[in-house]
C-alpha cells in the first residue's frame, strides 16, 4: 500500500504545497485507488495535479466522518458524476451544526447519489484486497468515553452530536495492520481495538491521523500507555493533535512528521 498525504495542517519545507486545517490521503493498493477524505476545500484537489496524481482514476473514496474539513472538497470533487464508490457511514452527510455554524457536509445524502454510488454501512466492509472500512466503532476501554460536538439531526429529529460515524480504514500487511483514521472522535484506541477484532489481529504495526489529542490530561496519557504496550512501530500523529500533546507522545514513542507531501509505503 502507498499512501500520500494530499491535505494536511502543515506542509514540509520547500515542498509548495497548500496546506489546510484538514485531511485527505490519495492511497494505492492493488488496483484500487482511493481517496481517504477530500479536506475543506479545492486544495487537495490542486496539490494532487501538483504531484501528478490523476484524481480521475479514483475508483473509490472513504469518507471518515461528517464534519467539513473531512467533506468540504466533495463540492469541487463531484462538479461532475464519476464512476466511483463512496464508503461511509449512513449519519456522515446529516445536518450538523456547533455555535450557529453548519459544520456538516456541502452535499446532501441525495445530491451524493446522483454524482457516486452510495455505500452506506455501519459495518465492517472491504474497501479493496487488504483494506477494510471499519464502519461504526464501539468504545471498547474505559479512558475514550464519546464527547458531543454541537448538534446533528438524526431522522429529522436534532439531537446532541456524539459523532457516531466516525470511523477509520485499516491495511492489513506483513508486519501487522496500519491504521488511518481522520479525527478519531471515536477514539483513536477504540479504533485500534475494533481494528483488533474486525481483522482478527493482534499486531498494529502504525498509526496515522488524527487523534483529536489537544490537552496534556489523563486521556491522553492513557493514549501513550496504549500506544507502548502495543508496540506500535510507527506513529503519524497529526492534523487535530495539538503541538503540546505531540511533545508529550514524543517523550515516550518515536513519532514521525506528517505534512502534505509525505508518502507511507507499507508492505
Amino acid at each position: 500500500m502507498k499512501l500520500k498525504v494530499l491535505e494536511d495542517n502543515n506542509t514540509f519545507i520547500d515542498m509548495y504545497y497548500l496546506g489546510e486545517p484538514a485531511v485527505s490521503y490519495y492511497i494505492e493498493d492493488g488496483n484500487d485507488k482511493i481517496l481517504f477524505d477530500v479536506g475543506y476545500s479545492d486544495s487537495f484537489m490542486i496539490n494532487a495535479n501538483k504531484m501528478n496524481i490523476d484524481l480521475n482514476k479514483v475508483n473509490k473514496l472513504v469518507i471518515s466522518h461528517g464534519h467539513d474539513d473531512h467533506t468540504g472538497g466533495l463540492k469541487y470533487f463531484f462538479k461532475e458524476k464519476r464512476n466511483i464508490e463512496l464508503i461511509t457511514h449512513p449519519e456522515s452527510f446529516n445536518y450538523k451544526e456547533y455555535d450557529g455554524l453548519c459544520i456538516g457536509s456541502p452535499l446532501t445524502k441525495e445530491e451524493l447519489s446522483s454524482y457516486c454510488t452510495l455505500n452506506l454501512t455501519k459495518k465492517p466492509i472491504k474497501v479493496s484486497d487488504n483494506i477494510i472500512y471499519l464502519g461504526e466503532v464501539p468504545i471498547l476501554n474505559n479512558f475514550e468515553k464519546r464527547y458531543t460536538i454541537g448538534k446533528t439531526v438524526i431522522n429529522g429529529v436534532e439531537v446532541v452530536d456524539k459523532v457516531l460515524e466516525d470511523s477509520a480504514i485499516v491495511y492489513k500487511g506483513e508486519k501487522g495492520l496500519f491504521i488511518i483514521t481522520g479525527c478519531s472522535h471515536s477514539g483513536i484506541c477504540n479504533i485500534i481495538e475494533y481494528a483488533k477484532r474486525v481483522c482478527k489481529d493482534g499486531r498494529i504495526y502504525g498509526v496515522i491521523g488524527g487523534f483529536h489529542l489537544l490537552n496534556n490530561d489523563d486521556r491522553l496519557q492513557s493514549t501513550i500507555r496504549y500506544f507502548k504496550d502495543n508496540n506500535i512501530q510507527l506513529l503519524y500523529p497529526c492534523h487535530c493533535v495539538s503541538l503540546e500533546a505531540k511533545i508529550e507522545i514524543a517523550k515516550q514513542i518515536k513519532i514521525n512528521e506528517v505534512a502534505v507531501g509525505l508518502v507511507v509505503d507499507i508492505k
